[in-house]
């Protein structure tokens, strides 16, 4: 078997529990890798992209390749990978390179940022990324892959859904239940108790303080639902 050029400068290893991938050279990817380097745990050895030539820097992280390098990365003894792809917009991009992870047998664990605050009680699920500030509260339970971006809090006994993306800055108080695959925009807040349905919207800004069905959207700035005004004659 020939090894990938870029692999020519590594040193052959074998399993390193440490090892990780971020798949993903934009934005989000980025901060990733910035990240997991903060958290002193993992060394991430590259990364990977469909789009972004090989040995091109990402935070001073090489790419490897595009996803046909996984197989080779896996056989050289990595086995944790990172989604730095984050979905906003489109979640389903997100799915896809979690399910091509699954498929090349890569485990995806959980990284919190060192400056973020999750409760002794919290539960996070593999996949969970929490960023710099961001606070999970107590008994709180995070779903698989889900985001919380910059300064997101989350009080006690919030339960959310699976590959869930919340924006810089959104709020939630406590016992709110978010569904699999919604999208929270920055600075969005969801009021005690209240129950967002799967794959629904929340546009920046908005306040959310009754339950919110499957599928819907509220629009950003938007006071849901909406304040009822009295007309005078």
């Amino acid at each position: 078997m020939t090894l990938s050029p870029i692999f020519a400068e590594l040193p052959d290893f074998s399993f390193d529990p440490t090892a990780v991938l971020v798949y993903g050279a934009g934005g989000h990817g980025k901060t990733l890798v910035e990240l997991i380097k903060s958290m002193h745990i993992y060394h991430v050895v590259g990364v990977v992209d469909d789009h972004v030539p090989a040995q091109t820097l990402i935070a001073g992280v090489p790419v490897l390749g595009t996803a046909d390098i996984l197989a080779e990365c896996y056989q050289r003894g990595m086995r944790l990978a990172v989604n730095g792809v984050g979905g906003i917009g489109n979640v389903g991009v997100r799915l896809q390179v979690f399910e091509i992870l699954a498929k090349q047998h890569f485990t995806c664990p959980a990284i919190v940022h060192p400056s973020a605050w999750v409760e002794d009680s919290a539960v996070l699920d593999a996949g969970v990324q929490v960023l710099a500030h961001a606070y999970v509260g107590s008994d709180a339970h995070v779903g698989f892959g889900s985001v919380l971006n910059v300064g997101v809090c989350f009080s006690h006994d919030v339960v959310v859904g699976k590959v869930t993306n919340f924006s810089p800055g959104a709020t939630l108080g406590g016992n709110v239940v978010v569904g699999d695959y919604t999208q929270v925009g920055m600075n969005a807040s969801i009021n005690l108790g209240v129950k967002v349905g799967s794959r629904a919207r929340i546009g920046n800004g908005a306040t959310v303080k009754a339950d919110v069905a499957d599928e819907s959207v509220v629009r950003a700035g938007a006071v849901f639902p909406p304040i009822k005004t009295t007309h005078t004659g």
